[in-house]
């Protein structure tokens, strides 16, 4: 499978170079954004475009380490990191979702006491700076359209996420412009920073959850076991350890009781069927450990009930 993974990847090797480009476009579309809202944020004297920054600035460092990642991914494993570099991408995840739990705290403290002493803000600017957004985002969002790598999906999505950001900006502008209601600055800001703190605490559950081992979301410890318990030749099977290395690529380790007389032709069979039958369940790594009935789990690690 390995084999035909990599064949893939050969073939598919020109829309990577093609996608990597794509996402390197919209990051730097991004990140020059980000440093001109923030400027303009402080000028126009709007927390709502402070925090749209910070949610910008946030998809910044998306793009930027979906970018480096989509590079380093494709690095072989080494002596250094013989599971190779998938999991990069998820300490950058981390990371990223780090500096957005900060910069989120930081704009509620500006956002909140504005509630209570409202101050006055720019609206004409607020308008041309919502429309700019909107155009910047939506420029980056189409130049991603075609890509279907999950990192450039999840990308996109951020993206299609500020679109909706700005248009909010460009409404609460335009009330502001006709209105004299400067709290709808504030409320704004405060309603775009709880959504991007949503979003960073949903993504940090599953990366920790990855980081820790634990068993795929989209994996079933109970039908794997069933499955494998249906295979021809396997009497039992215990010892199973699923984890995921980056969210997308699954592992599993297992102990399976087979017939005391099974030849080393026979083992290699039944090890195949194994790793065809997990294939189709989402499942890229397998190692299995052949036992004789009676002779289970010889270590002391080994846990039979499982």
């Amino acid at each position: 499978m390995e084999h035909e993974k990599n064949k893939h990847n050969h073939s598919h090797g020109h829309h990577h170079h093609h996608a990597g480009g794509n996402i390197k476009v919209a990051f730097f579309l991004n990140f020059g954004f980000t440093i001109l809202e923030l400027i303009g944020g402080v000028m126009i004297n709007s927390v709502a475009i402070l925090s749209d920054a910070l949610h910008d600035l946030g998809d910044s460092l998306s793009l930027g380490l979906a970018w480096y990642f989509e590079k380093v991914a494709k690095r072989d494993r080494d002596k250094n990191f013989t599971f190779g570099y998938k999991r990069f991408s998820l300490l950058g995840a981390i990371i990223n979702s780090v500096i957005l739990l900060v910069g989120s705290f930081i704009i509620l403290s500006e956002a909140i006491p504005r509630i209570l002493a409202p101050e006055p803000v720019h609206a004409p600017g607020m308008i041309g700076f919502a429309i700019l957004g909107i155009i910047v985002n939506g420029a980056a969002v189409l130049r991603l359209k075609g890509d279907s790598s999950l990192n450039e999906r999840v990308v996109r999505l951020h993206l299609l996420e500020d679109v909706l950001g700005w248009i909010a900006v460009l409404i609460g502008g335009i009330i502001l412009y006709f209105f004299d209601l400067p709290i709808i600055d504030p409320i704004l800001s405060i309603g775009i920073t709880i959504f991007v703190l949503y979003n960073v605490v949903r993504n940090l559950r599953q990366g920790m959850k990855i980081m820790l081992q634990g068993t795929p979301t989209n994996v079933n410890l109970d039908e794997v076991k069933a499955k494998l318990e249906e295979l021809p030749d396997i009497q039992s099977v215990h010892d199973l350890h699923i984890w995921t290395l980056d969210g997308t690529y699954n592992i599993l380790t297992l102990h399976a009781v087979v017939s005391g007389s099974t030849n080393m032709q026979e083992a290699e069979t039944i090890k195949q069927r194994v790793r065809t039958a997990m294939t189709h369940m989402d499942i890229g790594h397998v190692t299995i450990e052949l036992e004789e009935p009676g002779k289970e789990c010889s270590h002391e690690s080994c846990d039979p009930e499982f």
